[in-house]
């Protein structure tokens, strides 16, 4: 049975240079000279215990089961998937070489890498069944993808429909050691689930009521021409107080450009502030183009804004609760 393997490369940071670089790749720089074929599970967790004086044996030996998945487990002609939790986006390809030890990788979270042959069509996140949802949201860095969810996978990329039906499998040894380890990331990403559901004027509403929890007092526009912005927020509800803040919303627009950032930079006054809110992302250009801007600005993608809701989610109202419905709940630290 052919296997897929899911690679979160720096917790799925390493996104766009997976892709551009045609790999996939992990960190451990700790122990990654010593990851090379053949090497042992004991062998590994031991160097990584030298390596890192007082740290606990479970995560030793979780770190050293996945750099051995990944140099020894893995085959060429493998497939594997790689997430993006700022787009939400999946990118499927398959093994084209060995795992191989990268010294100019160890501070970018690359210290292994292998060659990757990437599909050019990346599959949104709400375009997979629940099931194969909550399959891929381990936080593990480097694990085996449920048969069913590849089959599935497989079958979206490729343009066909998905009649698999997912079935229970067995959890893994690290699961196994602690099943509440990486509870809370699992849940922010079904809450940015739930919050990229949103039709656009709710999401308009519900990034107005994350600045009213912050302290402000908002003007949202209404549908049609809003010559570059969305809501109004300032300290008097007018825009006549400092600070001014200008935002603008785009809800599943795909990644926004460099171009797009000028245009909604253009209209803003000396002493405007902006935030540009993108539940589709921003590309690498956009951002550089924010950084440079006369005025100062701020990119939310999905991610900043689920934080940012969860930072301030007490300081909300009922309406803005209504939206997006979260419980508080405890685990053991």
């Amino acid at each position: 049975m052919k296997t897929m393997w899911m690679i979160r490369g720096d917790a799925g940071r390493l996104y766009d240079d997976f892709r551009e670089q045609s790999r996939a790749a992990i960190g451990w720089g700790q122990i990654a000279e010593r990851a090379k074929p053949g090497v042992s599970r004991q062998a590994l967790t031991q160097a990584y215990l030298a390596a890192e004086p007082g740290i606990k044996e479970g995560t030793a030996i979780s770190g050293a089961s996945q750099v051995f998945r990944f140099v020894n487990e893995v085959k060429e002609d493998d497939d594997v998937v790689t997430y993006s939790p700022a787009t939400r986006t999946y990118l499927i390809g398959k093994f084209k070489g060995p795992a191989q030890y990268n010294p100019g990788g160890l501070d970018d979270g690359m210290a292994l890498t292998r060659l990757v042959e990437w599909k050019a069509t990346e599959l949104d996140r709400d375009s997979l069944s629940v099931a194969s949802k909550n399959s891929l949201g381990s936080t593990l860095t480097v694990f085996k993808v449920p048969d069913f969810a590849r089959q599935e996978l497989l079958a979206l990329v490729s343009g066909k429909p998905s009649t698999v039906k997912p079935v229970l499998e067995k959890l893994n040894d690290e699961q196994l050691d602690d099943p509440l380890k990486g509870l809370s990331d699992i849940a922010f990403e079904r809450i940015k689930d739930q919050i990229n559901g949103l039709g656009w004027e709710d999401m308009q509403e519900l990034v107005a009521g994350i600045l009213r929890a912050m302290g402000y007092k908002t003007t949202v526009s209404s549908s049609g021409a809003d010559r570059g912005k969305d809501i109004l927020a300032s300290p008097d509800g007018f825009g006549f107080q400092q600070p001014r803040i200008v935002v603008e919303v785009k809800h599943r627009n795909g990644r926004i450009s460099s171009h797009q950032i000028r245009s909604f930079l253009g209209g803003r006054h000396k002493d405007d502030r902006g935030l540009f809110v993108s539940t589709g992302g921003f590309t690498k250009d956009a951002y550089y183009e924010a950084d440079r801007a006369n005025v100062p600005l701020m990119l939310w993608t999905l991610e900043e804004l689920a934080r940012a809701l969860m930072a301030n989610y007490q300081d909300t109202d009922t309406v803005t609760k209504q939206l997006v419905p979260l419980k508080y709940f405890y685990v053991p630290a």
